[in-house]
């Protein structure tokens, strides 16, 4: 891997495939480059695709206090060091970075969003709140597997999945990058479609949801597309959160290369 090192400091590890145009892949919670590179291969035929770990993640470096702008400057140091103009692809709370990303300079050519994580309608803000305030507790007394059940508990695993999970291979991985929950949660602010930001990306954006997923992630997919300038929403049939790579590749080859 490369790395590239953000205004502040912070190392960031990022790798480059393929040739052609530039496509970011921007990860959710709990993920490293590495989870995106079955995607990345799918597509580096057609793409010099990048995938990147992002700060307190993987082999990239962190440096406190966090903030969502310091983000966003590791993602412009990416883009600029493949080149200076990307696509970008986000999943969950990375669609919420890739928005923050796209909002605020002219290097994001296009955006492509697979269900992120924003509420709409009567949700009930004290949920949130409450779920805030115990993580925050939670890290501040480094514990980390409890920060990571409270985070799969918050978004309605049930309790024997969350059993078998800290049982499982991937358990001390998880608790690795357990910090990082707090930096997800920041990206989406008090959870709604941040429509002010929306409004300031003009690129053509995609906005994708499952269509085996709650409710909820389609109808915030569809607030979100709604949102934006040039905005679009797309259902993938059968899919869930847990998009298939083979799925989503052809979908994003159709949007990036019109």
């Amino acid at each position: 891997m490369d790395t590239v090192v953000s205004q502040d400091g912070t190392p960031i590890a990022y790798e480059a495939r393929g040739s052609g145009p530039v496509l970011v892949l921007v990860g959710g919670a709990m993920t490293t480059g590495e989870h995106a590179a079955p995607l990345a291969g799918l597509l580096a035929d057609g793409f010099t695709v990048v995938t990147y770990d992002r700060r307190g993640r993987g082999r990239s470096g962190d440096t406190r206090p966090y903030a969502v702008r310091r983000e966003v400057e590791d993602l412009a140091e990416v883009v600029r060091a493949v080149g200076g103009q990307a696509a970008l692809y986000g999943v969950s709370s990375g669609a919420a970075l890739a928005l923050h990303a796209a909002s605020a300079g002219p290097a994001v050519s296009r955006v492509a969003l697979y269900e992120p994580p924003f509420t709409v309608g009567g949700a009930d803000p004290s949920r949130r709140e409450a779920y805030r305030s115990r993580l925050v507790a939670l890290l501040a007394a480094d514990d980390r597997g409890g920060a990571v059940e409270l985070f799969m508990t918050h978004i309605g695993l049930p309790p024997e999945m969350i059993a078998g999970a800290r049982q499982s291979p991937a358990w001390p991985g998880l608790e690795a990058v357990a910090p990082t929950l707090a930096y997800d949660d920041a990206l989406l602010g008090d959870g709604a479609p941040p429509l002010d930001r929306l409004a300031l990306v003009s690129v053509p954006t995609l906005v994708m949801a499952g269509s085996a997923s709650p409710p909820a992630m389609t109808e915030a997919a569809r607030a979100v597309a709604g949102a934006l300038p040039d905005g679009t929403y797309r259902k993938l049939d059968g899919q869930s959160h847990d998009v298939a790579p083979e799925a989503v590749a052809a979908v994003l080859r159709e949007f990036l290369l019109p």
